[in-house]
This record gives structure tokens, C-alpha cells and sequence, in this order.
């Protein structure tokens, strides 16, 4: 690898463990010093027939094992505080630091979540903050070095009015997120253009957030209703885009018109209504119609439709502007009917969790399917599972089943239980 011209650590061979833990320690004292970013280092028994002999589990080799290093931490320097606003209408504050390299990329800002975290870290403009990637990924403020706070620093408030459009701010209830008041926001309007095209919504190819800006930056756009009266040419017209490309868009968008009420209700953003809840408040419904007239006592009868749910979602149909965005779409003509097609409810109270290679059926077939029959699907295996469909390879889910007792169903069982 080195003859190559790959940066290499030099590998060291030790006949004790004791050994082996120095070696990790120097290394994590010297990891800046490398050619390349690490975050770990590995034990490994060298002796080949010793590694067979030791095996494997369905996870690891029981002949490695693995450090990790603590997360790389740095001090920086505060620049700004910004607030952003969010699809849902929530106000989110960011710092702005002095970049600094940080578990291998520059890092110039950070999420500071709300108000309430501000406070509690007493951060301000001015400030020398310590920075960590939270998971080696995103990064965030650990702590304020007040030793090095310069004098005529002042505390941070929220805004009490929208930084995009200047509407009230209210504070959730239920939580500490502040919210802009106005359905109009520039903020939200993009961002809920972008979510109503996206591809667990209504799918629309082609249409993604920069698409979706210049859309709302030319005026051809203010709701999600507009996407269906777009002309081909008017889309050619914008920066990156041309003639070929705009007729594949407008083609994706009149193709949405038939994507159904689960992927509408998605779609539309309501709080707390994902793909999972959509699909079975639409399996419940034949149409957006029947859902509107549905009260909050009859939703919190379905499953998974809790009274927060249920909450959310009458208080969004009973909204005027979610009234008037309804109106828009009828009239564009979209398809306000299920199609979740609901056979009989032989998997009522039923819970199948999938794992290995499916040869007959892809994951989302086979879920769908288990839906369509009333039944549910879960991504991790308890004693509530009522059956293992396992496909080849199967691995940790499969032993855990059967530590458990769980049924476990080879597929070409489940595909009788179809029948």
C-alpha cells in the first residue's frame, strides 16, 4: 500500500495485551499528527488459524475487537447567532464560529436547538465555545470558556417576530419550539413546496429544494397547488434548466395528480403524520373527504392514531388556509381517493418483522402487503412480534426471534399465509 503512494499507519505486532493498549493511547495522543483522519483503532489476532478457530457472530469477528476514541474537541470563537426558519415554522438559532477543523471538516456553525439550550450553555455573542461533533457527525456546543468572555457581552433572546416575514412567534405548548404564526411565511413556503414534491410525498422527479427555489424566486410559484398549472416553457426559461428538462418535469408533476391520499396526507405536512400514519388513516378512508369529516374520537379508534395525532390532524383540516390549499388542488385536479387497497383483516393486531434477502418480494412489497391485510411491520424484534418472515442470510434479528420463540416464517410460508 505504501509503494502505492497510501498513507499508512505502520502496523505493530505485540505478544500481550498490555502492549497493544499502549500502542492505542499513543495513538490517540498523536491522531492529529496522522495524514488522514481516524476515530478508532483495532486489535486483531494475527495468527490465521487462530482466527478460525476463534470465529465469527453475525455481527463480528470474534478475533478483533475495536477502540474508539473519544470525540475530537475544539475551542472557537463566536461570530453571530442566527435563527432560521423551518418547513413546520419552527425557529431554530445557529451559532456562527470562527471555522475550525473538526473530526475531519471545517466546522463554521452549529445547532443550538432553542432558547432554553442557549440558556443553559449562558452562550453569547463574543463567546470562546468547546465544539464536538455529536456522533462524529453533527456538530454542537459543549460549553462556554467564561474564563475568556470579553466584557460588554449581553445575553441572547429569541426573536418575538418571524426573522422572514415579521409575523408573531408562539412558543409550542408542549415543547420549547417557537413558531411563526403566518401560513405565508417565504420560509415555510419553499421548504413545504419542497416537502409536498418530495419522494415519500408525492414524488414528483425532478423537483428537488433548488428546482423548488427557483420556482418561488421567479414568482411561478406560492403553493403547492401552483406546481399543476406550470407551463413547460416557463420552466425552460430557468437558470439550469431547458427544453428536454422542463418537459420531463411537467410530466412528473402531472403524473402526481394520481399519487393517492396516503401520499397526499403526507404531503400536506401535518404534524406528526409521516408515511406510516398516512398510509393508515388512508386505508381507513376512501377519500379526503371522509377524513375531514372525521372527529378526533373516531381518529384515536385507528392504530397507531394517538390523541396527539388525532389532534393535530383535525386542527390542520380545520384550518381556512388548509381549506383554501384543499380547494387549490381539487380544482388542479388531483386524486383526493385511496389507493390503499385493504383485502381483509386476516393481519389485524398482527406485527411481522422482514430480515434477510427476499427472493419473491421486495421489502416495501411485502410490507405493503402485510398493511394491505391489516397487519403491521416493525424494523427490530420483541416479545410483541408475531412472526419472523426470514429470507436468506438472515442474521441477527433471525437468532433473537428464536431466543424469543417468536414464529419464524420462511417465505414461502408467508406467501401461503397470502393466499
Amino acid at each position: 500500500m505504501r509503494a502505492m503512494g497510501f498513507p499508512v499507519v505502520s502496523y505493530q505486532r505485540y505478544d500481550n495485551i498490555e502492549d497493544c493498549v499502549e500502542r492505542i493511547e499513543w495513538l490517540g495522543e498523536h491522531r492529529d499528527e496522522l495524514p488522514f483522519d481516524m476515530d478508532g483503532a483495532v486489535i486483531k489476532i494475527n495468527r490465521l488459524s487462530q482466527r478460525q478457530t476463534l470465529g465469527s457472530t453475525a455481527k463480528a469477528p470474534r478475533w478483533a475487537v475495536a477502540f474508539k476514541y473519544p470525540p475530537e474537541k475544539k475551542e472557537s470563537r463566536v461570530l453571530d447567532i442566527v435563527v432560521q426558519v423551518g418547513r413546520t415554522g419552527v425557529l431554530t438559532p445557529k451559532v456562527i464560529v470562527e471555522p475550525v477543523r473538526l473530526a475531519g471538516t471545517t466546522v463554521s456553525a452549529a445547532t443550538l436547538h432553542n432558547q432554553d439550550n442557549i440558556d443553559r450553555l449562558d452562550l453569547r455573542i463574543g463567546d470562546t465555545v468547546l465544539l464536538q461533533k455529536a456522533g462524529e457527525i453533527i456538530p454542537e456546543v459543549l460549553s462556554v470558556n467564561k474564563a475568556k468572555r470579553p466584557e460588554g457581552t449581553v445575553p441572547f433572546a429569541m426573536p418575538s417576530l418571524c426573522p422572514e416575514c415579521g409575523s408573531p412567534v408562539v412558543r409550542d405548548p408542549d415543547g420549547a419550539a417557537l413558531r411563526c404564526t403566518s401560513p405565508e411565511c417565504p420560509a415555510q413556503r419553499l421548504r413545504n413546496i419542497a416537502h409536498f414534491a418530495s419522494r415519500e410525498a408525492m414524488d414528483i422527479e425532478g423537483l428537488g429544494l433548488s428546482v423548488c427555489e427557483s420556482l418561488v424566486n421567479a414568482g411561478l410559484v406560492k403553493t403547492p397547488a401552483d406546481l399543476y398549472s406550470l407551463k413547460a416553457e416557463d420552466v425552460a426559461a430557468l437558470e439550469r434548466m431547458g427544453d428536454k428538462s422542463a418537459q420531463k418535469l411537467i410530466a412528473a408533476i402531472d403524473k402526481s395528480r394520481e399519487a393517492g391520499l396516503a401520499r397526499l396526507l403526507c404531503a400536506f405536512g401535518i404534524r406528526q403524520v409521516g408515511q406510516k400514519a398516512a398510509k393508515v388513516l388512508a386505508s381507513h378512508y376512501p377519500d379526503l373527504d371522509a377524513l375531514t369529516a372525521a372527529d378526533t374520537e373516531e381518529l384515536t379508534r385507528l392504530p397507531d392514531i394517538g390523541a396527539i395525532t388525532a389532534g393535530f390532524l383535525t386542527e390542520w383540516f380545520q384550518k381556512p388556509q388548509s381549506q383554501h390549499q384543499i380547494r387549490l388542488l381539487r380544482e388542479a385536479g388531483v386524486d383526493f381517493s385511496s389507493h390503499e387497497e385493504k383485502k381483509d383483516d386476516r393481519f389485524a393486531n398482527l406485527t411481522f418483522v422482514l430480515t434477510g434477502a427476499l427472493q419473491k418480494f421486495t421489502r416495501d412489497e411485502a410490507s405493503a402487503l402485510i398493511e394491505s391485510f391489516g397487519g403491521k411491520t416493525s424494523s427490530s424484534v420483541s416479545k410483541k412480534t408475531s412472526y419472523v418472515v426470514a429470507g436468506e442470510n438472515a442474521g441477527s434479528k433471525l437468532t433473537k426471534a428464536q431466543s424469543l420463540g417468536v414464529p419464524v416464517l420462511s417465505e414461502d410460508e408467508f406467501a401461503q399465509l397470502l393466499r
